[in-house]
């Protein structure tokens, strides 16, 4: 990395290590602040000396095109406005990180405002449309071995809501006999995730051709991590990609990806009457709020409501 412009930044970061924060959130902390780093440089600016108006101007660099990737590529995607809020947060934590450390601070964390976020109803498929992607592997895959891989893997998903990454880093002695699986998910928050009679067969049919060298439950059949032994897992960018082909296969015509896999599960528990905060234990969220502004109940089971529950419902 560059010569450092912005004071203490090492320590800054070593506090999140020894305070528990997960590896990721490190990494990607280190990396927005690289940004602002950067930022400051090109301008000319000295972190003691930057005002409100030069945290405006970094807004604007944020989200225009002339902005710097943090390993100083050009880029001409603009970034989304929960991109550069999460890049504010991050300058947002080191500020108050400095004035917790007594540290000289040019503004205070408060100066920095966020972004206005347009929040956009998530389109979730149809039921049977989630049943058709799960069920998609043993129609179109033809190595048999990957087809009962791919059924189960995505039985799982939608079983469980699982977040992607704790589906890939999902370990073999995670799962009891009673079908559930302790999960350490974002912000290494325990819970347990519950497989369901349907998930468990196609599970316990893919486990009869799995490879036993691994600790993790789904595995590659073929390709450059085969003989990583013990560490070898599926990759997100492969179940990305599975996804997407199977919703082209079956003439989907709503965006699907492991993340609205998740809106669906949520969305069909809170349509069958499911608690909220049960909801908000299974999807492993710190917050109801975060829950509630996840869940988006779809327009089919607002128009039952208003049906069921009208004060002047009857026709008399």
């Amino acid at each position: 990395m560059s010569k450092q412009l912005l004071p203490y930044l090492d320590d800054y970061l070593l506090n999140l290590q020894v305070n528990n924060y997960s590896l990721e959130t490190l990494y990607n902390y280190e990396r927005d602040l690289i940004v602002f780093q950067d930022f400051l440089r090109d301008a000319k600016l000295e972190f003691s000396k930057i005002t409100k108006k030069d945290i405006l101007n970094y807004k604007a660099y944020l989200t225009s095109t002339d902005r710097m990737t943090s390993d100083k590529h050009a880029t001409d995607t603009l970034l989304s406005p929960y991109s550069t809020n999460r890049m504010l947060s991050a300058l947002r934590s080191y500020l108050k990180y400095m004035i917790d450390m007594d540290y000289p601070t040019p503004i205070p964390p408060d100066a920095i405002n966020m972004s206005k976020v347009t929040k956009n109803k998530v389109q979730v498929p149809e039921l049977e449309e989630i049943i058709q992607i799960i069920e998609a592997s043993t129609k179109f895959e033809k190595n048999k071995k990957v087809a009962l891989r791919n059924r189960a893997l995505f039985e799982v998903l939608f079983a469980t809501g699982l977040r992607i990454s704790e589906l890939v880093n999902l370990r073999m002695d995670k799962i009891d006999n009673q079908g559930r699986i302790y999960v350490l998910g974002k912000g290494k928050k325990e819970r347990f995730a519950y497989l369901t009679p349907r998930s468990i067969k196609h599970l316990k049919l893919y486990l009869k051709v799995r490879p036993s060298d691994s600790d993790f439950v789904f595995v590659p059949f073929q390709g450059k991590n085969v003989n990583d032994k013990k560490n070898k897992k599926i990759s997100t960018r492969y179940i990305q990609e599975r996804i997407k082909k199977y919703t082209e296969l079956l003439s989907i015509n709503v965006p699907v990806t492991p993340h609205i896999v998740r809106h669906a599960f949520a969305t069909y528990l809170a349509e069958d009457g499911a608690n909220p905060a049960a909801i908000q234990i299974l999807l492993g969220h710190e917050s109801l709020d975060t829950t509630t502004r996840y869940v988006h109940a779809s327009d089919r089971y607002a128009e039952k409501t208003h049906h069921d529950f009208h004060p002047l419902k009857d026709d008399d």
